[in-house]
């Protein structure tokens, strides 16, 4: 196996050490994510600037979340699965619907439902969705402009997925309390 460095503020490229440095501020760490990420610092700033985008996006945090772990579940990302449901308590997220995306059961609404559906054809026909899907997801209430925010979200977990399965990611202690497989 391939082994990625897992960065810190004195081993990063130069151009990464300024984000790590943001990073270790903002959470009182740095993530194995931006450390692994550091190594690329294209990378890892456009990384961050896509979650800050997403997170500014008119998607709530339930919505966000929706996207965010949709993703991950699809993509089998042993990384960030537990993370995001630990950002997902931090957001004050519904419980139930952290655990259906977890789990891949149904989430307590239909607007919800509808949001995990049109996800997951936007990533499994990556970007190829039918007309009937993204009727329905519009039928649901979602705009126009909620549809390309989607696509946001999805480019965002792209690019951690990606990563965290190449470099095999550690899980950060903070997030192991919610280590997570995929169901057979």
């Amino acid at each position: 196996m391939i082994e990625f460095q897992i960065h810190d503020e004195s081993t990063a490229p130069e151009a990464s050490k300024a984000s790590l440095a943001e990073s270790r501020k903002s959470y009182a760490m740095i993530p194995g994510l931006h450390a692994v990420m550091a190594e690329a610092p294209g990378l890892l700033e456009g990384y961050k600037k896509l979650g800050e985008l997403f997170q500014n996006s008119s998607l709530d945090k339930d919505e966000l979340t929706v996207v965010w772990q949709t993703v991950n579940v699809e993509h089998a990302c042993h990384y960030c699965v537990p993370a995001h449901t630990a950002i997902a308590k931090m957001m004050q997220v519904d419980e139930t619907v952290t655990d259906a995306l977890r789990n891949e059961t149904p989430l307590p609404n239909a607007r919800l439902e509808a949001l995990r559906s049109f996800t997951l054809s936007v990533v499994r026909g990556r970007g190829n969705v039918d007309e009937s899907e993204v009727q329905a997801f519009l039928d649901a209430g979602f705009t126009k402009r909620q549809i390309l925010e989607v696509v946001l979200g999805v480019s965002m977990k792209v690019m951690s997925n990606y990563t965290n399965h190449l470099a095999h990611t550690p899980i950060d202690a903070p997030f192991r309390t919610f280590e997570w497989h995929k169901a057979a």
